[in-house]
C-alpha cells in the first residue's frame, strides 16, 4: 500500500491525531506548553483535511508547525516524551510530508539531543530516515546530520559506536546515491546556466547541482579529515579516525565510481586530493626494513601499522580498478609500490597482504590489458605489466630460498636412489604410497624447503583473507604456504584470464574476418593491428616471468592436480603465443615442458640450444637463473621407469617419474590440440617426444605407429605396472596425434613434416659410424603423418619424401630399410588413394607421387633398390592397368640397372620388365613403348647375368611381334601425339627434338628398337651378339615392310651402318690373347679361343645380314636417293672385311660381297619347300657360289632362330617388280663393285714388304679362290668398258693371288700330292678368269683385240711358274716336297700343273689369234718363244719333266702356227727380233748345260732324242726351205746348230755298255743330213737358196775338219788302246759325210759354189791323208771312199785355164 493513497493518508491522520493526543496527556501535568501545542495541532491537522483535496501536500506546506510540538516534546528530554517525539516525528518524515524548513528544525532538535546524549540510537534512526525517505536536507542541514552521526560514531558506548559508524556509512552512500539519481534526471536536458544559488559555500563549485554539491563537498571532507586537517562542510567534528575514513573513501570509490568518471570536479578531487593521501600514508611501509633496526633502539622510521597499510591497499586496489584510466601516472606509482611491498625484506603480513592485492588484479584480465597499454608500450614509462609478473615469480622463489638452514623443513635423503620411498622428517609430505592410508598433502618441495599448497579461492576470484580483516589492530600471523599458494592461484588465474580474453578477442576477429572474406571475396581481410600489438605487448612482457616462476613451481611440485594446473598454464601460454606468432616466448614454453617430461640433466641438444638462448632474458634473483631445473626434484617422485637414453654415447640408464609422464601428456596435449601454432617448435616437441619414446621402449611397427618392443641394447628397460598401463595411451595418444596432422592447415603441416625431418637427420647423424640401433621414431611418423593426409599429399610430398630418400642412403641398414619402407608404403598408398579428381585425370600428381620411386635409383644400397624394385612389382601387379603417364617413371625405375649392382637386383627388376611386356604393352600410353625398348636393351647389355641379357633380347623379339601386331593402333595414337607436341614446339618457337626426327613416330618406334638391337650386336659377349644380330637382322627381314620407305634411308645409315662401323672397330681391336676357358668348366673350341675370333664370327654374322637385306630389299632401297652413296659404304665394309686378317671374316666377306652382286641366285620358299632358312635372314652362304668342291665350303648353319622363325614364312624375299630385273645394271654400282673389288685383290695379294720374320698375315686359299671367283661374274657387267688399264690391274691382282704361298698345316687338305698334277681351285679360278676374258674378246669388237697381248703376257709370267716359283715378297718357303706338316712354315705351291695349263691355253689362244694384228704388232710369238726358252734350256734341270717336253710341243704346235705368219710380214721388220731369240731357244733346248739323270733308262733317252728330232725335222721343214725370208744370221746361226748337232759329241759320263745308245746318233745324223739336204742342193732356184747352202756347206767343212782332227791327235795319244766307239762310229760317219759332200759339188754348178767353199774343202786334204795312220779296218775302207773323189780336184778346172791361156 503507497504511502499516498488515500487509505494510508487517512490512517496517517489517524495517527498524527493518536500521537498527538498521548504527547498532550504525557504533557499534561509537567509541560502545559507541549500540551497545548498538541492541542492546537490537532485542530490545525482536522482542519487542513477538511480543507484540502490534496492533504499530503498540505500538511508538507504546513509541517513546520505540524511537527513543533514533537519538537517541544523532543525538547523535554524526557526519555519517555522523547521517544514518543521521534518517533512521530519518523513517522512524518516516512510519508515525505516534512518540509526544508521542518527537516532543519528537526535536525538542530537532534543536535541537542545528541549533545545531550539522549536516545543516541534513537537519533540515528531518526537521522537515517530522515535522509533517506527524501531530499529536502541540504547543504548545511545535510553536513550538520552526517557530523552528527559522526560524533555518535565516537561515544563511550560500543553499540552506538557499530551503529553510528553502519549509519555514517550509510549517509555517506545516501547522499551519492541522490547526486547519481540527479544526473539521471537531468541526462538529455540541455545544460542550462544554474541559476546562481544564494547561500553557496564558498569552496564549493558553482557548476554543480545542489546534490552533487552535497556529494563534493562530503568527499572532500573526507579527504581532509583522513588527512588529518579540519573539515571544510563538516563543521562540528569533534575526533575522526583515518582507518573509518579510509574505509569511507573505498566504499565511495569502490560505489560510485561514475561520480568521478562523469564529473571534472570529482576527478579532479581524486588526483588533487585521494592520490596523494595515499603516497603519503604508505611512506612508512615502504621506508620500513625488516630486521633494519632493533626493536630496543628508538625508531626514527615509523612502523608499517597493519590497519592502515591493509585499508590503504583496498583503497589503491579500488582506484586502480575502477579510476585507472584517469589515474594513468598514480596507478604506476601504487603498482610500483605494490610490486615492493612483495620484497623479501618487508614483514610477512605485508607481503601476504600485497600478495592478495597482486591477486586482485590478475583476476582482472581487462585492467591488466590497459596496465600494458598504459605502460609497458608506452616509451619511458614503466614497464608496469611485466613488474607484477616478474615480482610475483621473485616472490614465489624467494618463498624457496630459505635464509638459514635451520628452518628447512625437510631434509632431503639423498636422490636417485630409484625406490620411489623416502622417509619423513618433521611434517613433509607421506611416504609416496607406501603404507597406502596416508594422504599427501599437496605441496612445493625445492632444494629442501618445504611448502604446503592450501586452497585460497575459488579459481578466477580473488577472495582475499588478510585483506579483509578490517577489525585487526594487530598484524596476524600468517600460516606457512600462505603467500605461496596465492602466489600460485595469482599465477594461474594471471594466464588463465590473459589468455582467455585474447583468445575470445581472437575469435571475434577470425568471425569478423570469414564474414568479410563471404562478403568481399575478392578483398584481403585487414585485421586492426592496435589489438594485435597490445597482445603481443601483454605476452611479451609477462612470459619470462611467468616461465621462470612456473617452471620452478613444475619442477617442487609434489602434487598431481598442481602440477597439472602449472602444465595447464604453460600449455595455453605456448598456445596463446603461437596463435600470435610469437616464437621465442612460445619455444621456451614448450621448452620448459619439454625438459619437464625429461629425466633431469637429459642432455637433449634442442633444448639445451634453446634454453641457453632465454637465459640470457630469464629474470633472476639473488644471482641464481631460474632457467635452470635443479636436479632436486628427483627425491620425492615415483620412479615408474628406466630406460636407455637416446644419445650418441650411452650413459647408463635414465630414471622416468611419474610426473615426467604426466608432462609427456600434456606434451601431446599440446601438439595433439595446438598443432597448428606450433611452428618451428614441432621440432622441440617432437624431438622430446622421441627420446621418451626411446627410453620407453616404443618401436615402429606397420604403418608407422609405436608399439612397445623390447629394446634391443643394453640393460634393457624396466617398466613398472603404472606405466605399463599407460604405455597403450601414449602409443595411441602418439598415433592419434599424427592422424590429427590432417585437420592442420597446410602451413602447420609444414612445420610439422619439417620438424620430423630435421629429428630424423639428427637420428641419422647420431647412427652414423656405429651400429647401435638408430631411433625410428620421426621416419614413422613421416610415414604416419603422409598416410593419413593423402587427400593433400601434394603439398606435403616434396619435402617428406625428399627426406625419406636421404634417409635411404644412409649407411646403417636398419635406418635405411625403415626409410625405405616409409618411402616404398607412401607411394603405394598414394597410388591406391582414391584422389579427387582421380589420378587417372590428374597426371601431375601420379608423377609426383611416382618421382621418388624414380630418385631411388640413385641409392647405391642393394636393400634399398631391392625394396624398391619389390615395390614397382607390387605397384604393377596392383596398379599396372592405370599407371598412364607415370609409365615412364616406372619404366625409368625398372630401367636403372648398372653393373655393380649383383645378380638379384637385376633378376627382380627383370621380373619387372617381364611382366610388363607380358602384360601391360597395351595399357601403356604409345609413347613409352620406345622407353620399354630401351630398358629391354638394358637389361641385354648389363653383364651380371648372361642368362638375362640372352632372355631380354627375346623380349625385344616379342616387342616387336607386338609392334606388328597392333602397328594401325599404334601409328594413330603415336601421330595424335606428334601433332600435338608439334603444336607446342611451334608455339614456343623450337624445333621438334626426338631421335630419328623426320621419320614419322612410330618408324621412329621401329628405328629404336633396330637401334637398341644395334649396341646389342656390339656387346662385348659372343652368345648376346650373337643372339641379338640374329634377332635384328630377323626383325627387319620380318617387318621391315612396315617401314615407310625414307625410313630405310634411316635403317641403312643409322642402323646398319653405324653396326657395321662399331663391329669393324670392335673386330680390328679386339685381344689376341687365348681365353683359357669360358668360366667353369666351359671348353671353348679352338676357332673361337681368343676375343679376336669371337668378334671376327659377330662380323661375319653382322655383314652377311646388312648384305642380305641389302639383296633381298634391293628395289626397295634403290629408290632411296643415295643408293649408290650407300651401295659405296657396303662396298667399302666388305672389302675392310675382306682385308681383315681373319680368314673367316674375310672369306664371309667374298660371300657377301657375291651375293650383293646376285652372283648366289637366293633360295625362294617356293623352289624349296622344305627350306625353313629362305624365309628368316639366315645368310646365304648355303653353298660356295663358285666351287662346291672347294675345301673352303663353309657347313649349313643351323640356329635356334631356326625354330624360333619358322612361323614367320610370309617374309620371302621380294621379288622386283617386272621390268625391273635390269635395276642393277646400273653401270656406276658394278664399276663401283669392280673397284671394291680391284682393292681388295690389291691389297689382300700385295706381298709383304718388310722382312718375313713379323710375318703379318697371308691370305687363306679359299679365301683368294672366292676373290678370284667373284671376278667373271663381275666382268660380265662392266665389259662394256673395261679397258687395258683394267685389265692390267687384273693381272697383278691375278699374279698375286697365285703367288700366295700355303701354311704347311693347311697343305694337306689344299695340295694334291706331289706326284699327282692337279690345279688347285685357286689356280682354276684364275685361269677362268683368262679365259671367261679371252672369249669376250673373241666375240667382242674389233677394239677389244689389243688385250690379247696383255693376256698372252699374264699367261706367260704363269708359264714361267713351271721353273721359277714367284716369289711372296722375300718369304722363305720351302718346296712343298720337303716340307714338314707339323712345322708352320708356308710352303709354296705346285706351280707346274698350273704353269703346263697355263701353256696349253697359250697355245690354244695362239692357234686362235696368231694372225691378229695386235698379236703380230706386239711380238707375242717371240714373248712366247722367249719364255719358252728358259723351260727348254733347263731341260732336265726342270722341277718336273713334263715342263720341258711340254714346252718342246708347244714351241713345236706354236712355230708350226707363227711362222708362217713371221714369213708372211718379214719385210714389216716385226718379226726381226724373234729370230735370234728362236735360234737361242733351239740352241739352249738341243745342246742343254743340264745333265739327264742318272736313273734315266735307256727307253726314255731313246723318247727323249726322239723329241730332239722332232726339232730338226722342223727345221728341215719349216725353216730352212724358206731360207730365202729369213734372215742371213738366223739361218747361219740354224746352220751351226746344225753342224755342231750332227758331229758327235761325247759325254764322259756314260759306261761303255750305254754309249752306243746314249751318243744321240739318230740326233747327229739327221742334223746331218739336214745339212746336206741342202747342200745337196742341185736346183738353187732362189739365191736364198744357194746362200744356205753355202752355209751349210761352210758348217759341215768346219765341222769335219774339226773331228778328223780331234781323231788324229786322239789315235796318235792312245798308242795301242783302241779308241772308244762314239769316236769311231763318229769319225766314220765325218768320212762319209766328206764322200757324199763330194759327189754333191761334183754335180753342182761351179758358179754356185762358193769360192772359200773350196778352199775349205781342199783344206780337208791334208787332214784325210793324216787319217791313214789309223788302226781301225772301219776307219780305213771309209777314208778310202772319202779321199777318192780328190782326183776331181786334182787338175785346174777349164775356166780357170782356159783364162790362163788368154
Amino acid at each position: 500500500m503507497s504511502t499516498s493513497s488515500p487509505e494510508a493518508v487517512k490512517k496517517l491522520l489517524e495517527n498524527m491525531q493518536t500521537d498527538l493526543r498521548s504527547l498532550s496527556m504525557e504533557c499534561k501535568k509537567k509541560f502545559p506548553p507541549v500540551k497545548e501545542a498538541a492541542e492546537s495541532g490537532i485542530v490545525k491537522i482536522k482542519t487542513i483535511a477538511a480543507r484540502n483535496t490534496d492533504i499530503l501536500a498540505a500538511l508538507k506546506e504546513n509541517s513546520s508547525e505540524v511537527v513543533q510540538p514533537f519538537l517541544m516534546g523532543c525538547g523535554t528530554k524526557e526519555p519517555k516524551i522523547t521517544q514518543l517525539c521521534l518517533a512521530a516525528i519518523q513517522r512524518l518524515m516516512s510519508h515525505e510530508v516534512v518540509s526544508e524548513a521542518a527537516a532543519g528544525n528537526i535536525i538542530n532538535m537532534l543536535w541537542q539531543l545528541m549533545e545531550n546524549g539522549l536516545e543516541e540510537l534513537k537519533l540515528l534512526q531518526t537521522v537515517l530516515v530522515l535522509l533517506t525517505t527524501n531530499t529536502v536536507v541540504h547543504d548545511e542541514v545535510l553536513s550538520k546530520a552526517i557530523v552528527l552521526c559522526f560524533r555518535l560514531h565516537f561515544t563511550k558506548d560500543n553499540i552506538t559506536n557499530n551503529t553510528a559508524a553502519a549509519t555514517v556509512r550509510q549517509v555517506v552512500t545516501v547522499v551519492f546515491e541522490r547526486m547519481v539519481a540527479e544526473d539521471e534526471r537531468f541526462k538529455g536536458i540541455v545544460e542550462q546556466q544554474p541559476p546562481v544559488q544564494g547561500n553557496t559555500n564558498r569552496r564549493s563549485v558553482s557548476t554543480l547541482r545542489p546534490s552533487a554539491k552535497d556529494a563534493y563537498m562530503l568527499f572532500q571532507d573526507l579527504c581532509q579529515l583522513v588527512n588529518a586537517d579540519a573539515p571544510y562542510w563538516l563543521v562540528g567534528m569533534t575526533e575522526m579516525t583515518r582507518t573509518f575514513g579510509l574505509e569511507l573513501l573505498e566504499s565511495v570509490l569502490n560505489d560510485f565510481p561514475g561520480v568521478f568518471l562523469q564529473h571534472q570536479e570529482f576527478s579532479f578531487l581524486l588526483k588533487e586530493r585521494v592520490c596523494p593521501l595515499v603516497i603519503k600514508l604508505f611512506s612508512p611501509n615502504i621506508k620500513f626494513r625488516q630486521g633494519s633496526s632493533s626493536a630496543a633502539s628508538p625508531a626514527p622510521v615509523e612502523k608499517p601499522y597493519f590497519p592502515i597499510c591493509m585499508r590503504l591497499l583496498r583503497v589503491v586496489s579500488v582506484l586502480i580498478k575502477h579510476f585507472y584510466s584517469l589515474l594513468v601516472t598514480e596507478c604506476e606509482i601504487f603498482l610500483s609500490l605494490l610490486v615492493k611491498f612483495l620484497d623479501g625484506e618487508k614483514p610477512q603480513w605485508l607481503r601476504a597482504v600485497a600478495v592478495e592485492s597482486v591477486h586482485r588484479l590478475c583476476v582482472q584480465p581487462h585492467l591488466l590489458r590497459s596496465f600494458c597499454q598504459s605502460y609497458d608500450m608506452k616509451q619511458h614509462s614503466t614497464k608496469v605489466f611485466r613488474d607484477i609478473v616478474n615480482a610475483l615469480g621473485s616472490f614465489i622463489q624467494s618463498l624457496f630460498i630459505v635464509p638459514n638452514a635451520s628452518t628447512a623443513a625437510v631434509s632431503a635423503p639423498a636422490g636417485g636412489s630409484g625406490s620411489g620411498t623416502q622417509g619423513t622428517a618433521q611434517g613433509g609430505p607421506g611416504t609416496g604410497g607406501v603404507s597406502g592410508n596416508l594422504t599427501t598433502q599437496a605441496a612445493f618441495e625445492y632444494r629442501g624447503t618445504w611448502i604446503p599448497l592450501m586452497t585460497v579461492s575459488v579459481q578466477g576470484s580473488a577472495k582475499a583473507t588478510y585483506l579483509e580483516m578490517l577489525d585487526k589492530v594487530e598484524p596476524p600471523s600468517i600460516p606457512e604456504g600462505y603467500a605461496m599458494s596465492v602466489a600460485f592461484s595469482a599465477l594461474l588465474d594471471l594466464v588463465r584470464g590473459i589468455t582467455s580474453m585474447i583468445e575470445r578477442e581472437l575469435a571475434t576477429e577470425e568471425e569478423a574476418a570469414a564474414e568479410f572474406r563471404e562478403a568481399h571475396p575478392d578483398q584481403e581481410w585487414q585485421p586492426q593491428p592496435g589489438a594485435h600489438l597490445v597482445w603481443e605487448e601483454m605476452v611479451s612482457a609477462c612470459w619470462c616471468g611467468l616461465l621462470a616462476a612456473l617452471s620452478l613451481l613444475l619442477d617442487a611440485s609434489t602434487d598431481e592436480t598442481a602440477t597439472e594446473n602449472i602444465l595447464k598454464a604453460e600449455l595455453t601460454m605456448a598456445s596463446l603465443c603461437g596463435r600470435l606468432g610469437l616464437v621465442t616466448p612460445r619455444d621456451a614454453f614448450i621448452t620448459a615442458i619439454c625438459k619437464a617430461s625429461l629425466p633431469p640433466h637429459y642432455a637433449l641438444t634442442v633444448l639445451s640450444s634453446n634454453s641457453a638462448n632465454l637465459s640470457s632474458k630469464a629474470y633472476s634473483i639473488q644471482g641464481q637463473s631460474v632457467q635452470i631445473i635443479s636436479p632436486s626434484s628427483e627425491s620425492h617422485q615415483q620412479v615408474v621407469a628406466v630406460g636407455q637414453p637416446l644419445t650418441a654415447q650411452p650413459q647408463g640408464t635414465v630414471v622416468l617419474t611419474a610426473k615426467n609422464i604426466q608432462c609427456m601428456r600434456t606434451l601431446l596435449n599440446l601438439a595433439h590440440c595446438h598443432g597448428a601454432v606450433l611452428g618451428t617448435s614441432w621440432q622441440l616437441v617432437l624431438a622430446t617426444l622421441q627420446h621418451l619414446v626411446w627410453i620407453l621402449g616404443l618401436k615402429p611397427g606397420v604403418g608407422g605407429a609405436l608399439k612397445p618392443g623390447r629394446a634391443v641394447e643394453g640393460p634393457s628397460t624396466v617398466l613398472t605396472t603404472a606405466v605399463m598401463t599407460d604405455l597403450p595411451v601414449i602409443s595411441n595418444i602418439l598415433s592419434r596425434l599424427f592422424e590429427s596432422s590432417q585437420y592442420l592447415d597446410d602451413v602447420s603441416l609444414h612445420h610439422l613434416i619439417n620438424a620430423l625431418c630435421s629429428l630424423s637427420l639428427e637420428a641419422m647423424e647420431m647412427a652414423y659410424g656405429n651400429n647401435k640401433e638408430p631411433s625410428l621414431f620421426a621416419v614413422a611418423k613421416l610415414l604416419e603423418t603422409g598416410l593419413v593426409n593423402m587427400d593433400r599429399i601434394e603439398i606435403l610430398w616434396r619435402p617428406l619424401t625428399g627426406h625419406l630418400l636421404e634417409v635411404c642412403q644412409h649407411p646403417n641398414s636398419r635406418m635405411r630399410e625403415w626409410g625405405a619402407e616409409a618411402l616404398t608404403a607412401l607411394i603405394k598408398a598414394g597410388l591406391a588413394y582414391k584422389h579427387d579428381p582421380p589420378l587417372a585425370q590428374n597426371q601431375r600428381l601420379q608423377l609426383l607421387l611416382l618421382n621418388p620411386l624414380k630418385e631411388l635409383s640413385n641409392v647405391l644400397h642393394a636393400d634399398i633398390r631391392q625394396k624398391q624394385l619389390e615395390s614397382v612389382l607390387q605397384i604393377l601387379q596392383s596398379q599396372g592397368d592405370s599407371l598412364g603417364p607415370g609409365w615412364p617413371l616406372v619404366l625409368g625405375v625398372i630401367g636403372a640397372i648398372r653393373n655393380d649392382q649383383g645378380e638379384s637386383l637385376i633378376r627382380t627388376a627383370f621380373q619387372c620388365l617381364q611382366l610388363v611386356v607380358t602384360d601391360f604393352l597395351p595399357t601403356m600410353p604409345c609413347t613409352c613403348l620406345q622407353i620399354v625398348v630401351d630398358v629391354a636393351g638394358s637389361f641385354g647389355l648389363q653383364n651380371q647375368e648372361l642368362n638375362i641379357s640372352l632372355t631380354s633380347i627375346g623380349l625385344l623379339w616379342n616387342i616387336s611381334d607386338y609392334f606388328f601386331q597392333r602397328g594401325e593402333a599404334i601409328t594413330q595414337e603415336l601421330e595424335r601425339e606428334e601433332e600435338a607436341l608439334q603444336k607446342q614446339a611451334q608455339e614456343k618457337g623450337e624445333t621438334l627434338n626426338r631421335p630419328f626426327h623426320p621419320a614419322p613416330p612410330f618408324d621412329c618406334l621401329w628405328l629404336c628398337l633396330y637401334a637398341k638391337l644395334g649396341e646389342l650386336c656390339v656387346d662385348p659377349r659372343p652368345a648376346v651378339r650373337k643372339s641379338a644380330g640374329q634377332t635384328l637382322f630377323s626383325t627387319i627381314a620380318a617387318h621391315g615392310t612396315l617401314l615407310q620407305q625414307p625410313t630405310w634411308h634411316i635403317v641403312i645409315w643409322k642402323v646398319l651402318f653405324h653396326l657395321l662401323d662399331c663391329v669393324r672397330k670392335s673386330s680390328t681391336t679386339a685381344d689376341k690373347e687365348k681365353i683359357e676357358s669360358g668360366g667353369g668348366n666351359i671348353l671353348i673350341h679352338h676357332s673361337r679361343d681368343t676375343a679376336e675370333k669371337q668378334w671376327a664370327e659377330t662380323w661375319v654374322l653382322t655383314l652377311a645380314g646388312v648384305a642380305r637385306i641389302f639383296n633381298t630389299r634391293r628395289y626397295l632401297l634403290q629408290q632411296l636417293g643415295d643408293f649408290f652413296e650407300a651401295w659405296e659404304v657396303l662396298l667399302n665394309h666388305i672389302q675392310s672385311a675382306a682385308l681383315s686378317k681373319n680368314n673367316e671374316v674375310s672369306l664371309a666377306a667374298l660371300k657377301s660381297f657375291q651375293e650383293i652382286l646376285q652372283i648366289v641366285t637366293p633360295v625362294k620358299d617356293s623352289d624349296k619347300a622344305g627350306d625353313a632358312f629362305a624365309a628368316m635372314g639366315v645368310p646365304p652362304v648355303l653353298i660356295d657360289p663358285l666351287s662346291a668342291s672347294g675345301p673352303g665350303r663353309p657347313l649349313v648353319r643351323s640356329d635356334s632362330l631356326v625354330e624360333r622363325l619358322t612361323r614367320y614364312n610370309g617374309a620371302e624375299l621380294q621379288a622386283p617388280p617386272p621390268g625391273e630385273e635390269s635395276a642393277l645394271e646400273d653401270s656406276a654400282l658394278w664399276w663401283s663393285a669392280w673397284n671394291t673389288w680391284y682393292r681388295t685383290g690389291t691389297d689382300s695379294t700385295r706381298p709383304p714388304s718388310g722382312p718375313t720374320e713379323k710375318l703379318s698375315f697371308i691370305p687363306s686359299q679359299p679365301f683368294l679362290t672366292a676373290l678370284i671367283q667373284i671376278f667373271p661374274a663381275l666382268y660380265q657387267h662392266i665389259k662394256a668398258n673395261f679397258s687395258m688399264e683394267d685389265l692390267k690391274k687384273l693381272g697383278v691382282i691375278l699374279h698375286g693371288a697365285v703367288s700366295v704361298p700355303i701354311s704347311s698345316d693347311a697343305s694337306p687338305f689344299i695340295l694334291p700330292s706331289y706326284t699327282e698334277a692337279v690345279l688347285t681351285s685357286l689356280q682354276e679360278a684364275v685361269l677362268t678368269s683368262l679365259d671367261v676374258l679371252q672369249k669376250a674378246i673373241c666375240v667382242g669388237p674389233e677394239n677389244l683385240q689389243v688385250m690379247y697381248p696383255a693376256i698372252f703376257e699374264q699367261l706367260l709370267l704363269f708359264v714361267e711358274f713351271s721353273c721359277k716359283p714367284p716369289q711372296y715378297g722375300r718369304m722363305e718357303t720351302k718346296h712343298v716336297a720337303n716340307a714338314k706338316y707339323n712345322q708352320a712354315e708356308w710352303v709354296a705351291l705346285n706351280y707346274v700343273p698350273f704353269a703346263e695349263r697355263s701353256l696349253e691355253v697359250v697355245v690354244d689362244l695362239y692357234h686362235k689369234t696368231a694372225c691378229h694384228k695386235a698379236v703380230i704388232n706386239e711380238q707375242v710369238l717371240q714373248n712366247i718363244i722367249k719364255t719358252l726358252r728358259m723351260p727348254l734350256g733347263l731341260k732336265y734341270a726342270c722341277p718336273s719333266e713334263s715342263t720341258w717336253k711340254l714346252a718342246v710341243s708347244s714351241l713345236l704346235k706354236v712355230l708350226s702356227i707363227g711362222l708362217p705368219v713371221a714369213r708372211q710380214h718379214a719385210s714389216s721388220g716385226k718379226f726381226d727380233t724373234m729370230w735370234p731369240e728362236l735360234a737361242n731357244a733351239f740352241e739352249d733346248f738341243l745342246f742343254t748345260k743340264s745333265t739327264p739323270p742318272d736313273n734315266l733308262s735307256i727307253q726314255e733317252f731313246q723318247k727323249n732324242e726322239a723329241i730332239d728330232v722332232e726339232v730338226v725335222q722342223l727345221i728341215s721343214t719349216e725353216i730352212l726351205p724358206f731360207a730365202n725370208f729369213i734372215p742371213k744370221d738366223f739361218v747361219g746361226q740354224i746352220m751351226a746348230m746344225l753342224n755342231r748337232g750332227s758331229i758327235h759329241s761325247q759325254s764322259p759320263s756314260f759306261t761303255e755298255a750305254e754309249i752306243d745308245v746314249r751318243m744321240r746318233e739318230e740326233f747327229s745324223k739327221v742334223c746331218f743330213e739336214t745339212l746336206l739336204q741342202f747342200s745337196f742342193s742341185n736346183k738353187v732356184s732362189t739365191p736364198q737358196e744357194g746362200y744356205i747352202s753355202r752355209m751349210a756347206l761352210s758348217v759341215l767343212l768346219k765341222r769335219s775338219q774339226d773331228v778328223l782332227r780331234r781323231y788324229v791327235e786322239d789315235e796318235r795319244l792312245s798308242g795301242r788302246c783302241p779308241l772308244p766307239r762314239q769316236q769311231v762310229t763318229e769319225i766314220i760317219f765325218v768320212l762319209k759325210a766328206i764322200s757324199t759332200l763330194m759327189d754333191s759339188l761334183k754335180k753342182t754348178q761351179p758358179e754356185n759354189v762358193d769360192g772359200n767353199t773350196w778352199a775349205q774343202v781342199i783344206a780337208l786334204y791334208p787332214t784325210l791323208v793324216e787319217c791313214i795312220t789309223c788302226s781301225s779296218s772301219e776307219v780305213s775302207s771309209a777314208l778310202k771312199e772319202a779321199l777318192g773323189p780328190f782326183k776331181d780336184f786334182m787338175q785346174p778346172p777349164v775356166s780357170r785355164v782356159q783364162n790362163g791361156e788368154s
